[in-house]
C-alpha cells in the first residue's frame, strides 16, 4: 500500500520561498528555484519531471521501480513497492528464458560507475550527495527532490563535457540518460518527448493540489536523434519504441487439447476492430511464465511498469486468449500492463503510460480502429458472453487507469461536441479532482487512501444518499452495489457516452442497463460534457427488445459440421422510450477455433447485423432489425464510423 506522507516542517521548504507564497504554487517556485541553482533551464528540469512522473509527488511513496518523487529519483537501497498478487498465483516454472533480441544498448559513462564522481541517472542517493541532504528527505520533501533531480541534470551534462548552456537544445544528451534507459530508442524516444513537451508547454494541477504551468516554448530544437536499431524478429511496433518477443506456445497438450491462442488470418478473414486494455495483476515476471505456459491464457503484448519496455506473445494475425469473451477474442488485441488496480499510484507510470499509447496508436492506425472508447476500452468494459458468465467477468484495469491521459496520448482527446443540454453526454471527470470513495484497497471493507479516478457512481435519484444502481447480472443473489474498488454495478467510466434520461439540478440520469441511473454533475466541476452523435431505441410496437453480450450469426449460417452457437441473451431489457449510444454496426460472426490444426478454422457469417451500444459500464449488442437510429448534431469533433464494407 502506499505510505502515509511525512510531516515537514514549512523550514524545510526551500529558502528562497516567500512566506507569503501560495500553498498550491510551492512546486512551481521548487522547479524556478532549483533551475536557478543549478543552472539547468527550467523548461527542461520541468519538462524532464513531468516525463518522470507528471509532477506527483506521492511523498514517501515509491514506485514499482523504487522512484520516489516529482523527478522519480531511484533509491534503490531501499525495497521496492509491494506487490500483492491475485489467487491463484501464476504457475511457478523455471527461470523466465531471455528475450529474443533487444534494442542497443546505451553508450556507457566514461567514469568509472563505481566512483562517486560518476554520475547514475536518477539515482536519489547521489542526488541526495550532490544536494548535501538526508536520502530520506528527498523521498518525502518534493523541494529537495526537484534540486535533486536538477542537480543531477547538471552533473551529467558536465560528465558529457558540454556547457551548463541556456539553451534547452544543448542538454539533448543529458535528459535522453536521466531515467537510466537501457537502450538507444527508448532514450531517443524519452528524450524526444521531453522536447515535445518543451515545445507544445503544458498546465496540470497534480494529486497533491500542486498547481504547475510550463510555458510553451515552440522555437526549441534539439539536435538530431540516433538512429534507431532494427526491430527483433516477429516484433509488430514503431520504431520508436523498444520492443521485444517472447511468444505463447501454440502447442497440443492432449489429445485436441490445446493453448494457449489460435491462429487466424486476420485482417484477411476477419477485421481486427479492439484494442483491450488489461493490468497484469501480477508481477510481469510471474505473467512472462504464464504465457509460455499452454494450459494458461494468452494477450498479444505485455509492457512493463517501470520503464514501459513492450514484449510481443501472439502476433496480431492470431487470436488470443485474453478477454472472456470469444467474439471479442475474435475481434481483438489484447494488452497487458504490468500493475495492480489496487495499487494504481505504484504501477500505472508514466512511461507505461506513453508505450502503450504509442503502442495503440500505431496498431489503431495499422488495422483502421476507431480511437473512442467503444473500439479502445478496458478488460472491465468486455461484454459477458452468456448470462452465467456476468459474474466472472474481470475489472481491470479499474477506476483508477486514467483514461483521459491516456487518450491525450493516443492524439485523440476526450471533449465535448455538443452543448451542455444535448441528448447525450460524455462522462469527463477531471481525474485528479475526482476522487470518489472506495473501500477494498488493502482489506475488504476498509477505505482506500484517496486518489484520482475515471470513474463515476451512479445513483437511483438525485441525491449522494440515494441507494446505487444495482446490477442483477454481476450480483444475481439480489446483493447491492457497494463502494468497493472492484464493484462494477454502478459505475460509469471516463470517455463512455450516454443518452440522456434527465436532469435535476446538478445532477444528470442516463439510461444504464435498462434504468435511470442519476450522478452528480455539478457546473462547476462537471463529469460529463454534452456529445453528439447516434443512438439506438426500439422499434416502435416492441415494448422491449434483448441485449446480447456477442453478436452470433442465425441458425441458418451455420454449416453442416460446424455447430450453432446457443443464444444467451443477458439478463437486462432496452425498453421502449429508452435510447443508448453506438457507435459502430457490427456483422454477425462466429469461429469455430476448437482444434489444433496447422491452419486457420474458417469464419462463419451471418446475415444479421447488430448495433454495439454503451449498455452499462460494459458493453453490448442489439440486433439491427430491433431498433431504429436516432441521430443528434455533432457541433464539434471527427465525424461519426461509417460500416465497413464487411458490415454492409
Amino acid at each position: 500500500m502506499i505510505a502515509s506522507a511525512a510531516v515537514l516542517s514549512p523550514l524545510l521548504i526551500l529558502p528562497m520561498y516567500g512566506t507569503d507564497d501560495a500553498a498550491d504554487q510551492r512546486l512551481q517556485d521548487a522547479f524556478t528555484d532549483a533551475a536557478r541553482e543549478f543552472h539547468v533551464p527550467r523548461s527542461v528540469l520541468m519538462s524532464v519531471s513531468y516525463m518522470q512522473s507528471r509532477w506527483d509527488s506521492h511523498p514517501g511513496a515509491p514506485s514499482v521501480a523504487g522512484g520516489f518523487g516529482p523527478m522519480h529519483l531511484v533509491d534503490a537501497q531501499r525495497d521496492r513497492a509491494p506487490a500483492r498478487e491475485p489467487s491463484p498465483r501464476p504457475p511457478e516454472g523455471g527461470p523466465t528464458p531471455p528475450l529474443v533480441g533487444a534494442a542497443g544498448p546505451l553508450v556507457e559513462n566514461t567514469a568509472d560507475a563505481s566512483s562517486t564522481r560518476a554520475v547514475r541517472p536518477a539515482d536519489l542517493r547521489q542526488a541526495a550527495r550532490l544536494i548535501r541532504s538526508p536520502a530520506g528527505r528527498l523521498r518525502t520533501d518534493a523541494a529537495a527532490n526537484v534540486r535533486g533531480g536538477a542537480a543531477l541534470l547538471a552533473a551529467t551534462q558536465r560528465q558529457l563535457g558540454n556547457p551548463l548552456s541556456t539553451d534547452p537544445a544543448d542538454w539533448w544528451e543529458a535528459v535522453a540518460r536521466f531515467p537510466g534507459t537501457r537502450d538507444v530508442t527508448s532514450a531517443a524516444t524519452y528524450a524526444d518527448d521531453v522536447f515535445a513537451l518543451i515545445r507544445r508547454g503544458t498546465h496540470r494541477t497534480t494529486a497533491e493540489g500542486q498547481d504547475v504551468t510550463l510555458p510553451a516554448s515552440p522555437g526549441v530544437k534539439p539536435h538530431t536523434r540516433p538512429h534507431n536499431p532494427p526491430q527483433p524478429k516477429n516484433v509488430e511496433c514503431p520504431a520508436e519504441l523498444s520492443c521485444d518477443w517472447l511468444g505463447a506456445p501454440y502447442e497440443e497438450i492432449d489429445d485436441n487439447e490445446y493453448g494457449n491462442h489460435d491462429l487466424a488470418d486476420r485482417p484477411r478473414d476477419q477485421s481486427i476492430e479492439y484494442i483491450v486494455i488489461h493490468d497484469t495483476e501480477a508481477v510481469l515476471p510471474n505473467m512472462l511464465k504464464t504465457v509460455q505456459d499452454p494450459t494458461e491464457s494468452s494477450w498479444h503484448y505485455s509492457i512493463r511498469s517501470s520503464d514501459g519496455h513492450v514484449i510481443q506473445h501472439v502476433r496480431t494475425k492470431d487470436e488470443a486468449w485474453h478477454s472472456g469473451n470469444q467474439f471479442v477474442n475474435a475481434r481483438s488485441i489484447g494488452i497487458e500492463h504490468e500493475g495492480f488496480l489496487r495499487q494504481p499510484g505504484t504501477w500505472y507510470s508514466e512511461p507505461m503510460y506513453r508505450a502503450s499509447a504509442r503502442l495503440v496508436r500505431y496498431l489503431a492506425k495499422k488495422y483502421g480502429i476507431p480511437l473512442d472508447r467503444q473500439h479502445i476500452f478496458g478488460h472491465d468494459n468486455v461484454p459477458s458472453p452468456t448470462a452465467d458468465s456476468i459474474p466472472d467477468m474481470h475489472d481491470d484495469p479499474g477506476p483508477f487507469w486514467d483514461w483521459r491521459h491516456y487518450f491525450d496520448l493516443l492524439g485523440a482527446p476526450l471533449r465535448a461536441t455538443a452543448g451542455p443540454d444535448s441528448d447525450m453526454v460524455t462522462i469527463l471527470p477531471d481525474f485528479a479532482k475526482n476522487k470518489p470513495r472506495y473501500t477494498g484497497c488493502a482489506d475488504s471493507g476498509s477505505p482506500c487512501p484517496p486518489h484520482g479516478s475515471s470513474a463515476v457512481r451512479l445513483h437511483t435519484e438525485p441525491d449522494e444518499n440515494a441507494p446505487l444502481i444495482q446490477d442483477p447480472g454481476r450480483k444475481p443473489d439480489g446483493d447491492d452495489s457497494t463502494e468497493d474498488v472492484n464493484d462494477l454495478g454502478s459505475r460509469v467510466s471516463t470517455g463512455q457516452t450516454f443518452a440522456v434520461a434527465g436532469r435535476s439540478g446538478d445532477w444528470t440520469a442516463i439510461w444504464y442497463q435498462g434504468h435511470k441511473a442519476w450522478f452528480s454533475n455539478p457546473g462547476k466541476q462537471p463529469t460529463a460534457v454534452g456529445a453528439a452523435g447516434r443512438m439506438v431505441t426500439p422499434k416502435q410496437g416492441r415494448d422491449e427488445i434483448p441485449v446480447y453480450g456477442r453478436a452470433l450469426p442465425e441458425e441458418e449460417a451455420y454449416p453442416e459440421d460446424v455447430p450453432e452457437q446457443p443464444e444467451s441473451p443477458l439478463p437486462y431489457s432496452l425498453l421502449a422510450g429508452q435510447r443508448y449510444v453506438t457507435q459502430s454496426r457490427v456483422g454477425s460472426s462466429y469461429t469455430a477455433r476448437s482444434s489444433f490444426t496447422d491452419v486457420p478454422n474458417p469464419v462463419v457469417w451471418g446475415r444479421e447485423r447488430y448495433y454495439e451500444i454503451q449498455f452499462g459500464h460494459r458493453l453490448a449488442y442489439v440486433r439491427a432489425s430491433d431498433v431504429d437510429v436516432v441521430d443528434t448534431p455533432r457541433t464539434a469533433g471527427p465525424p461519426a464510423r461509417k460500416d465497413s464494407p464487411a458490415d454492409r
